[in-house]
């Protein structure tokens, strides 16, 4: 019988996998988002932590789009460090639509997992989430940058527990 956590982690995977298997997407972990964490482990930790919650508070959610949304939240593709390859010194504030436009040009996205991307930001990005998913998003972004930027341990993808 399969435990709680157990039956998430599956569920996650499920979910995760057809997006983390695309090529372009592994590429967010050629960059750093906060202290040494990639990009690509950053936004799996977001849909992780967007996952439980939802769970934990029996939010009625997509968990479908959640998922997918946020793990192209962040898919700018860019080292947002370097000055030089950086296509502006607003990042924090212009970002979440360079991934927007990437994410659309690689895959069909919905309109929540639009939405979601847009403005995962708020409040740096004027107008907040429309729906429960990019709200779930946005909390979770958070909650994992600022356990990233002050080096507490992460959900990785290594996780081969989850992943595999």
């Amino acid at each position: 019988m399969k435990t709680v956590e157990q039956s998430l982690s599956s569920r996650f995977a499920e979910l995760a996998l057809p997006v983390l298997s695309e090529a372009r997407v592994q590429e967010m972990d050629k960059f750093i988002q906060h202290g040494t964490t990639t990009t690509l482990d950053h936004v799996v930790s977001v849909a992780w932590e967007a996952l439980v919650l939802a769970r934990r508070y029996h939010i009625n959610c997509d968990e479908h789009a959640l998922v997918r949304g946020a793990l192209l939240h962040d898919y700018y593709l860019y080292d947002w460090h370097d000055h030089t390859s950086c296509p502006t010194r607003w990042h924090g504030f212009v970002h979440p639509s360079i991934a927007l436009h990437k994410a659309e040009c690689d895959f069909d996205l919905t309109g929540c997992e639009r939405d979601l991307i847009a403005h995962h930001m708020w409040p740096l990005t004027p107008v907040p989430p429309h729906y429960i998913e990019g709200w779930l998003v946005c909390l979770a972004d958070k909650t994992v940058s600022l356990r990233e930027t002050i080096g507490a341990k992460i959900f990785s993808t290594s996780n081969s527990e989850v992943l595999s």
